[in-house]
């Protein structure tokens, strides 16, 4: 199979999907692999990498798209990029659709196959492509909320840690999933007083036996958000229901409850944000305040931090890549039950039920199809 590796052109997006390690790899087993030119740049691989393991090097991405039977990105295609997309094409990528009724229409429009890293799912509905970048979103909320938490930015002026005599600052987390537990980690090992939230009895069980004495699991719910959010200094929207938009869970009127310059970072802003008020914002301008409450909705974090985040999602990416390259995407689904449960939209049929009923389309099984 000819594979093609795009150039990310989100703003401050600085991944690649795949290391050259990774395009060794694909190359061993006689696919052709087209890599834009600088795709590697900003994760510290440069053209020269991928040529030494047999990679083609490409001028544009309208070159990669014109050749390539599947392309790869880290995230979503961008408008530029719409029109490229062939009929039949394989797109494996991030695609977050829900909370993206434009790239939706255009994917249906193409008619091409459409692979959300998001949705593939394991048997234990773990989302093992998911996984890294919530790891890295997770402890990077922590690192951010503190930061803005700063009065030079907006803030409240507190020191998550705390200092001798001087109690230490107070985070809730919402979720208790991959991103809710690292950041409840990083904030747990800087010292602050952690409240991890949850709507299940067993995670909690769970969180309660792993998690360090300034972690305090707690049951979700409407009150209880209420009552902690009050004096909270910062505050970690890390909430996700695969492939679906995010619920809102924060409201306009709590943030008027909150501190003045207490933040929120909002993890689900990819797909849509779980604070009422939250829109996405980039790493070049990260913050804005409403109800004198700043906040922190960049929806390409890991993106910042790009020579880990590209390594661990090579890392997990790369077998589902080589199982569709050698098998092509028919056959790759239905050997592979996790694959078929990537598949959001294959030949203008929508395919993944949260995707679906976000935008009131026909929801096609993605069995029927294969």
């Amino acid at each position: 199979m000819k594979i093609g590796i795009l150039k990310e052109i989100k703003v401050a997006e600085n991944r690649v999907c795949l290391t050259p390690a990774a395009v060794e790899e694909l190359v061993a087993r006689n696919h052709q692999v087209l890599v834009e030119t600088n795709a590697g740049a900003g994760s510290g691989f440069d053209d020269e990498a991928y040529r030494n393991v047999g990679a083609e090097i490409v001028g544009t991405p309208a070159e990669v798209y014109a050749e390539a039977e599947m392309v790869m990105h880290v995230k979503e295609p961008q408008p530029s990029e719409y029109n490229l997309i062939r009929k039949g094409q394989i797109v494996f990528t991030y695609l977050h659709l829900a909370a993206n009724e434009e790239l939706t229409n255009a994917l249906i429009k193409a008619g091409s196959v459409n692979i959300a890293y998001e949705t593939i799912q394991k048997s234990d509905r773990s989302l093992p492509l998911l996984t890294p970048m919530s790891e890295v979103a997770g402890r990077m909320a922590v690192q951010e909320g503190a930061k803005y938490l700063e009065m030079t930015h907006g803030g409240l002026g507190i020191l998550l840690s705390g200092v001798t005599g001087v109690s230490p600052g107070k985070v809730v987390v919402i979720g208790g999933g991959v991103v809710g537990i690292n950041a409840a980690k990083v904030a747990c090992g800087l010292g602050a007083r952690v409240y991890l939230l949850d709507t299940s009895l067993d995670r909690l069980r769970y969180l309660s036996e792993i998690m360090p004495a300034n972690c305090f699991p707690i049951m979700s719910s409407p009150a209880k958000l209420r009552e902690l959010v009050t004096d909270a200094d910062l505050v970690i929207g890390a909430v996700l229901i695969p492939g679906a938009k995010a619920p809102k869970l924060i409201t306009r009127e709590m943030l008027k409850t909150m501190q003045p310059g207490a933040v929120i970072v909002d993890v689900a802003i990819d797909q849509g944000g779980c604070f009422e008020t939250s829109h996405p914002t980039t790493h070049e301008h990260p913050t804005y305040t409403v109800e004198n409450i700043v906040h922190y909705c960049v929806a390409n974090m890991p993106g910042a931090v790009a020579r880990t985040s590209t390594q661990a999602l090579s890392n997990a990416t790369l077998p589902y890549a080589l199982q569709l390259a050698d098998k092509g995407w028919k056959t790759a689904c239905q050997e592979n039950k996790e694959i078929l449960a990537g598949l959001n939209i294959v030949d203008g049929k929508v395919t993944y039920k949260g995707v679906a009923d976000a935008f009131n389309l026909e929801f096609t099984a993605p069995e029927s199809l294969i």
